[in-house]
């Protein structure tokens, strides 16, 4: 590493905890996954999310990263899913950890829904990427066959169906007249924007779209997709400080 390039990284650190001091007085209630809040984030100690987030946690799909928030509020929509007529959806599972809180805290599988999963299993398609997603090192991202891993976890539950392979090629395998709740985390434009289109007339009124990516600095070709997507179809995206993005469907 180069001197200018260390000097660099020790100034940015440094301005980082100036605004933290800065900006943020009183307790620190929450400082995990790129957020940092005094707020009252009580939903930690629910018993029902606590459980349901400890079992995503046992399928190592974040690693040491804590998501407790991005998870509350996904849970909170799937929550409002089930108010809904329709399936849920998840496009882009990995290893089945957000799919796994969301299954057991909506106990969906005492429903007569179903809960597609859709994925490659092993990661992202190199063609899919543009050249700027490239640039920032998606390609290079670290991911790891796990389709049998998923299957075996979802085994015991009859109303969760996986879709393994490329989006949008493996959207009409979902036959799901009406969905209710949709999760879309591909970490790449192409497929993601294909989804969202694929399921938004299936959506019912009230559904959500819950976008990992939107906001997190590295996935800025999706926010413009997605920003496009929203005005074609005029309705607004709720940018959230865990980077998500929320879409209503009216």
């Amino acid at each position: 590493m180069s001197l200018r390039r260390e000097i660099f990284d020790m100034a940015r650190s440094l301005l980082r905890k100036t605004i933290n001091v800065e900006m943020v007085s009183g307790p620190i209630t929450y400082n995990q996954d790129g957020l940092l809040s005094k707020h009252n984030c009580d939903f930690q100690a629910d018993q029902k999310f606590a459980a349901a987030y400890a079992k995503g946690v046992a399928t190592g799909s974040w690693g040491n990263e804590n998501v407790q928030w991005r998870a509350h509020i996904v849970t909170w929509a799937a929550q409002n899913g089930l108010r809904l007529d329709g399936d849920f959806v998840e496009c882009g599972v990995n290893k089945g950890g957000m799919a796994t809180v969301i299954h057991e805290y909506t106990e969906l599988h005492r429903t007569s829904r179903k809960f597609w999963l859709l994925d490659t299993y092993n990661g992202l398609v190199d063609r899919q990427l543009t050249e700027g997603e490239k640039r920032r090192g998606v390609a290079h991202w670290d991911y790891e066959e796990c389709f049998d891993l998923v299957r075996r976890r979802f085994e015991p539950f009859p109303n969760v169906i996986l879709v393994r392979g490329e989006v949008p090629g493996t959207l009409p395998q979902v036959s799901a007249d009406r969905v209710a709740y949709l999760g879309i985390d591909m970490n790449c434009t192409a497929p993601e924007i294909a989804a969202a289109i694929f399921f938004w007339d299936k959506m019912s009124s009230g559904a959500m779209m819950v976008l990992d990516d939107y906001g997190w600095s590295g996935h800025m070709e999706q926010k413009l997709a997605f920003d496009k997507f929203a005005h074609e179809r005029a309705v607004e995206i709720l940018s959230l400080p865990t980077g998500q993005g929320l879409i209503v469907k009216p």
